[in-house]
């Protein structure tokens, strides 16, 4: 099975990872946090703004890789704090409207960076 690997450029990554990985009719992303490194912009304190700029994020990684939110199939989403899924969720739901993908959503004890959350994803090509 051949494997393609996709990265954003100008988007942060912070380690030695690729961002997507196309193989056998599949994306897998690795986690995403709230960072946009063209914007200089670091979100900590605004679980609601942090989600929505990781799901922007994923949304611009799964066109790089020629896929879309729309053809997501798993997500997983990590909180710093379990408190914080409600507010997550609202945000969650208006980008996956309709024919929403499986999903996990679990609190770690700790997410590189300090990050409120973190989110990885399936998707179909």
């Amino acid at each position: 099975m051949e494997k393609k690997i996709f990265n954003v450029e100008g988007m942060f990554k912070g380690g030695p990872y690729s961002q997507a990985v196309e193989a056998g009719g599949f994306i897998f992303l690795s986690g995403v946090i709230p960072v946009d490194a063209q914007k200089e912009l670091s979100i900590k304190d605004d679980i609601k703004a942090a989600t929505a700029l990781v799901l922007d994020n994923i949304a611009a990684i799964l066109a790089k890789a020629g896929s879309g939110l729309e053809k997501a199939v798993k997500v997983t989403v990590f909180l710093r704090e379990m408190a914080d899924f409600p507010e997550m969720n609202e945000v969650y739901k208006e980008y996956f409207p309709a024919g929403q993908p499986a999903r996990s959503c679990v609190a770690v004890r700790e997410i590189p960076g300090g990050y409120p959350v973190e989110i990885d994803l399936i998707a179909i090509k």
